[in-house]
């Protein structure tokens, strides 16, 4: 097991601000693509998981600045895998996360980057939707959000019951049939269900504009910035059975213990793990 150093203030902050400048460059790489035509690949033979050239222009722009920054960090990316770690850091990150909503033209797909202590889980995200110009960022004492409001602080939602929720997933046919099935028990208790937000699902949690995401087949690129960004904030993410879930899976977030406690009480009997 690696020993970690503690951070100082000063390392903290330039973790930050190599993270933010990550986000900037993605930023540039990706936009000129969206909402224009562009060649469209699909990953899957069973399925259409589709990438494109903002994917790897993005991903290619986060990992050449984090690259030469921390060369001795491993960087973890859904186009282009993972590099080996030397440091016991990890950068985890997905340039474009919600490529269907980017190819469809809804500003609700995201840039993700987190920093993770390897066999820890994250201790900073970011969710940058560059389109609105909206950061959500998350770890290192700050929790905030920087877009057309200007700055403003981060904090999940107080809601204490099921019946008063919101409920998010990204799509309506989740996961596996037993996944479904856990869906639709907490889905049935709650006030509101909504679908299609992908990663921005996880950034309204920490606004607290949003109580629960209940998702399942994720990636760890999927969830670990909206674990550092979620939890700087208040809330809670863990498995479907109560334990971490850095590495993806099944995936609850909820606003606060309480409601987490509610949900996973009914989660428990479809968990996987």
């Amino acid at each position: 097991m690696t020993n970690f150093p503690v951070l100082s203030n000063k390392e903290k902050k330039g973790l930050m601000e190599l993270a933010n400048e990550a986000a900037d460059l993605a930023r540039k790489a990706i936009l000129p693509f969206f909402r224009h035509e562009l060649a469209v690949e699909n990953k899957d033979k069973n399925s259409f998981d589709p990438v494109t050239e903002a994917d790897k222009a993005g991903e290619d722009a986060i990992r050449q600045v984090i690259s030469s920054s921390r060369p001795d960090d491993g960087i973890w990316g859904e186009e282009n895998g993972e590099s080996e770690s030397k440091s016991g850091y990890r950068w985890v990150i997905d340039p474009i996360d919600g490529t269907r909503s980017f190819i469809s033209g809804t500003p609700t797909w995201g840039v993700l980057i987190s920093l993770e202590q390897i066999g820890f889980g994250p201790i900073f995200g970011i969710i940058d939707q560059p389109y609105i110009n909206e950061r959500f960022i998350g770890g290192f004492g700050t929790s905030e959000v920087r877009g057309p409001l200007g700055v403003r602080p981060l904090k999940c939602a107080a809601t204490q019951s099921l019946s008063e929720s919101k409920l998010f997933t990204t799509f309506p046919e989740v996961g596996t049939e037993t996944d479904r099935m856990g869906f639709a028990a907490v889905a049935r208790e709650v006030k509101l269900v909504r679908y299609g937000l992908d990663c921005y699902a996880y950034a309204l949690v920490a606004a607290g504009q949003v109580d629960l995401v209940i998702e399942a087949s994720l990636n760890a690129y999927d969830i670990q910035a909206p674990i550092g960004v979620i939890e700087a904030a208040g809330g809670i993410v863990t498995s479907w059975s109560g334990k971490p879930a850095y590495l993806g899976g099944q995936v609850l977030a909820a606003a606060n213990q309480r409601l987490h406690k509610q949900a996973l009480n009914i989660l428990n009997s479809y968990s996987d793990d």
